[in-house]
């Protein structure tokens, strides 16, 4: 197989998802481009119209308006989350601070993910759930005055950080935060910061004030960087050519995938960089190599979280056991993905295991073949995809449709990208 072309990945997920947030959140009316139109991201939408905001329709390659008022509404429905663990969590942070109550609930895989780590420290900041516990969806929250907080977060997460952040912003709070580990991605202290907020992490701790004011804007959403991770991978398996990627993201708390593959031998560069509404952006190429065995230590996981899959599969085709460290947190994903991981390697013939919290993958030549299960979970289906493009390969995915969760038209892209036609 070989590659080519210059393909432009959709728009960032984490950052649409706060950037229809904030746009909700200011009076009058803003203008993003580039939006992701997946399904997590539309799910947001949908629950942000349901609070009083005027959002059109997102629609690949149109500028998406959204008019806020200011604040949140009283929803008259329930707020369906869809499979999107961000918009749940975002949005709770968001409505601790509203005068009324709003009921939130999800799909099957939502509604097992845990959600005490944001109504915990919610809870302490004066918002109350429905149930007491609120461990997960569904669930009711009634907001209203908030208290000043500081917190240790149990686990580093964009998710529980993003919410508590987008608490203290909405409800007027100074906000302390401890990550542990290494720090996870930080686009809500990026945006926050280019509306005045004040920012600021030391020593692992960030410290919120709320400084500054929401105020209507307008934006090109970069690439995600997620999803030009598997191109990118694809382009290491190939036999020849070379894959540009353009207009990606490269904030460094989301590419440490890039450091992991070039410590595997990877060929992959970043041009061209450009920086947008305080995120970096550029061009991503990448290459076929011989890829190698590496360990990925616990500290680089919280950047890289998203790309395990990808990587896995990839290390199921280099030399040697490459192992990556503390990766527990991947059970509590959209499906129980380090189960998955390892099963679907075994499954096509890789060799695979998870000992405690780390997973090991031993590298090998022997073609896959086999059926995957993916339990809905995008980034399963999507990394196996790109195993399944190496000579000889036979696998079968049983749910290709789970990759429009965040790469709406993955497989149409992946044959785009194989013919080198970008």
């Amino acid at each position: 197989m070989k590659v080519g072309g210059l393909i432009r990945v959709p728009g960032d997920k984490s950052i649409t998802h706060r950037l229809l947030m904030l746009a909700a959140m200011a009076r009058g009316v803003s203008y993003v481009g580039g939006a992701l139109t997946s399904l997590d991201a539309r799910s947001t939408a949908s629950c942000l119209r349901r609070l009083g905001a005027d959002i059109s329709p997102l629609r690949p390659g149109s500028v998406t308006r959204i008019a806020g008022r200011g604040r949140l509404s009283r929803p008259r429905a329930r707020l369906h989350c869809g499979n999107a663990g961000t918009t749940a969590r975002l949005l709770l942070g968001l409505l601790a601070a509203h005068r009324f109550e709003a009921q939130l609930t999800g799909d099957r895989s939502l509604r097992r993910r845990p959600m005490a780590r944001v109504t915990l420290p919610l809870g302490r900041m004066g918002a109350r759930f429905a149930p007491i516990d609120a461990a997960t969806l569904p669930l009711s929250v009634r907001g209203g005055a908030l208290s000043p907080l500081r917190w240790d977060l149990p686990v580093s997460s964009a998710q529980i950080k993003g919410s508590l952040l987008f608490a203290g912003m909405a409800g007027g709070v100074p906000v302390s935060l401890l990550e542990p580990g290494g720090l996870s991605r930080d686009h809500s202290e990026r945006l926050l910061r280019s509306f005045g907020f004040a920012v600021e992490t030391r020593g692992g701790r960030i410290e919120f004030e709320p400084a500054g004011r929401v105020v209507p804007f307008e934006v090109q959403v970069p690439g995600d960087p997620s999803s030009a991770a598997f191109l990118a991978g694809l382009a290491l398996l190939a036999e020849g050519g070379e894959l540009a990627l353009p207009g990606v993201g490269v904030n460094p708390t989301r590419t440490g995938f890039l450091t992991v593959l070039r410590r595997m031998g990877g060929a992959v560069e970043i041009h061209e960089l450009e920086d947008r509404f305080g995120e970096p952006v550029g061009t991503i190429e990448a290459r076929p190599a011989p890829l190698r065995s590496t360990e990925v230590a616990a500290a680089e996981i919280p950047g890289l979280v998203d790309e395990v899959p990808l990587l896995a599969v990839l290390a199921a085709r280099a030399e040697g056991i490459t192992i990556f460290r503390e990766v527990g947190e991947l059970r509590v994903k959209e499906s129980d993905r380090l189960s998955l991981i390892a099963s679907n390697l075994r499954a096509v013939g890789a060799d695979a295991e998870v000992v405690g919290s780390d997973l090991h993958v031993r590298g090998g030549d022997v073609p896959p073949r086999g059926r995957v299960r993916t339990d809905g979970d995008h980034r399963i289906a999507m990394a196996f995809a790109v195993l399944g493009t190496v000579r000889g390969a036979n696998i079968t995915i049983d749910d290709k449709a789970c990759a429009d969760v965040s790469f709406p038209g993955f497989f149409d892209t992946l044959r785009q990208v194989r013919r080198g036609q970008g």
